[in-house]
């Protein structure tokens, strides 16, 4: 959209009460708009980020908008776009909450990659795996202060005029997931759907493994110019993620050695459990494979890359019809009940992935077995103008009609939901791997142990420091941020608790994702203020082991 369109017109507007004056657009997408901008009191020019949606008008949001930008302004590295400021102020008459970032000169991976494709067919590995080296550097930062991005892509990386790349918009998707506003309500999932993991494809919990599966889609792309999925809908691509195996990338890029095709394969692990533990670990992986290997210019195969993704959807959702049955004229009842929109109200789908013989993903709060199914949005931050317009003929890169970010109503999700039921339907023939230990007979063995039950992880622990120093709220000093026990082990959580002196009830719960004594969730929600001393008892929700 040009500056003259319907965000254009911020331009020669001024925020915080005149300190930050809107000058030319950058860029934008389907959330926000970002605004070349001059800071008059620090004399510097900066980026300006506003979001353009109905969420502003939410007060529950703006809090937990700026709460986010206050934490990511903590984050600094070489590889992260530095935050200096976050507020809200009156555009087009709606409250608009914006934040005020480094200005990168450079221009986005995605025309990066757009270059190389037109020279070389894609980008060169020992580049794409430095690349890739840098975002990871910038996520090892984040993770460790418990900050999950969630939506790694292209668009989302710059790369200077110095040729340092810089990861942005670090706590965005969190932010529009907070579960507090009328949107996010519904269910919205909030990411690109070309890069989404399995479980934020079907809108479970994430955690820093999601961001390396994304990780791992954009270095894919990187080395054969070609993504994993794609597709013409957002739903196809969803199932894909779930259901489908990526190809090995030498079978586009046949320059490629193994060690490029071993490490995409585990980065794009369905199952978290089976990725890197770590982006330290991915990065290190990458160095590795870079200085293991003699480079060489890509040969790109023609006419090779993934078929056509999410073939399968469209008669896993719709089976086909006898439209001259009694079924079909609305006389007899179908496994597919209208639901209140119009969509198919199914049970909900059962957690797992086939291929990982009865892998399960704990839902978010809210979501479960019980829950309603919820309505999927895909968004994204917006891609700055500087990209080429026109894609090459090859399929790839950060834009293109099926990259841009998309938002999809109820119909869609219910459809995902739907997709997961299949996915479920599917694991019901499968075997589960006996993660229990031994006892005196198989009967006794059985009762104890059943089949699926997964043993305590006691290597996932949380730091005492973090309860007994915790973060001070940023908005109200008397109270503190209550630290994020998910998945940690109850007795490391329990240590916590005691330092701290604080009180805490649990909750069992069958989960055989995390194994025992895991916690799954907690009351009230990590980053909540609290009374350091008197925070009242709070309720955790910890793993027996046994399948759901």
């Amino acid at each position: 959209m040009s500056q003259d369109g319907a965000h254009g017109r911020y331009s020669g507007q001024s925020l915080a009460g005149g300190r930050y004056q809107l000058r030319d657009l950058l860029g934008e997408g389907g959330m926000a708009s970002v605004h070349l901008a001059y800071d008059a009191v620090l004399d510097r020019q900066v980026a300006i980020k506003t979001l353009h949606t109905e969420l502003g008008r939410e007060q529950a949001f703006r809090e937990r908008f700026r709460r986010e930008a206050q934490a990511v302004a903590k984050l600094t590295h070489t590889n992260i776009v530095s935050v200096f400021d976050t507020g809200e102020d009156d555009l087009g008459g709606m409250t608009t909450p914006y934040i005020v970032m480094e200005y990168v000169e450079g221009r986005p991976l995605g025309s990066v990659l757009d270059q190389d494709i037109r020279q070389h067919g894609a980008m060169p590995a020992d580049k794409a795996l430095k690349v890739t080296a840098d975002v990871l550097a910038a996520l090892e930062i984040s993770h460790e202060m418990g900050l999950v991005h969630r939506d790694i892509k292209p668009g989302n990386v710059m790369v200077t005029k110095r040729n340092v790349i810089k990861v942005m918009d670090f706590g965005i998707a969190r932010a529009m997931q907070s579960g507090v506003t009328s949107m996010t309500q519904t269910g919205m999932v909030v990411g690109t759907p070309q890069y989404l993991s399995p479980e934020q494809a079907l809108g479970r919990g994430v955690d820093a493994r999601s961001d390396l599966y994304s990780v791992g889609i954009m270095l894919f792309q990187l080395v054969t110019g070609r993504l994993p999925f794609d597709a013409d809908s957002p739903l196809a691509i969803a199932y894909a993620h779930v259901q489908e195996e990526p190809v090995a990338p030498s079978s586009i890029n046949r320059s490629l050695p193994p060690a490029v095709d071993a490490l995409v394969a585990r980065a794009l692990k369905k199952n978290p459990n089976e990725r890197f533990p770590t982006a330290e670990a991915m990065r290190d992986e990458c160095l590795r494979v870079a200085a293991s290997f003699q480079a060489a210019a890509p040969s790109i195969v023609a006419g090779a890359g993934p078929s056509q993704s999410g073939s399968g959807v469209g008669s896993a959702v719709f089976p086909p019809v006898d439209r001259t049955t009694p079924a079909a004229q609305g006389q007899v009842q179908t496994p597919y009940q209208p639901g209140p929109y119009g969509t198919p109200q199914t049970p909900a789908p059962a957690y797992g992935y086939p291929q990982q013989g009865g892998f399960q993903t704990p839902p978010p709060a809210g979501y479960g077995p019980q829950g309603a199914q919820s309505p999927t949005a895909y968004s994204a931050a917006p891609q700055p103008a500087t990209q080429p317009a026109a894609q090459p003929a090859t399929p790839a890169s950060g834009g293109g009609k099926s990259n841009k970010p998309v938002i999809i109503g109820s119909v869609v999700v219910s459809l995902v939901a739907v997709v997961a039921l299949v996915v479920a339907l599917t694991m019901s023939g499968g075997s589960s791997d006996d993660k229990g230990g031994g006892g005196a007979s198989a009967s006794a063995s059985a009762s104890s142990n059943p089949v699926g039950y997964r043993g305590p992880d006691r290597t996932r622990v949380i730091d005492k420091a973090k309860c007994t120093d915790p973060t001070e709220t940023w908005n109200d000093s008397s109270k503190v941020d209550l630290p994020d026990f998910r998945y940690k082990d109850l007795n490391s959580v329990k240590a916590c608790f005691q330092a701290a002196g604080w009180e805490y009830k649990i909750i069992t719960q069958d989960d055989n994702t995390w194994g025992k004594d895991t916690v799954l969730d907690q009351f009230p929600a990590e980053g909540t203020g609290i009374d350091k001393k008197n925070p009242g008892t709070i309720q955790l929700t910890v793993s027996t082991g046994k399948p759901a």
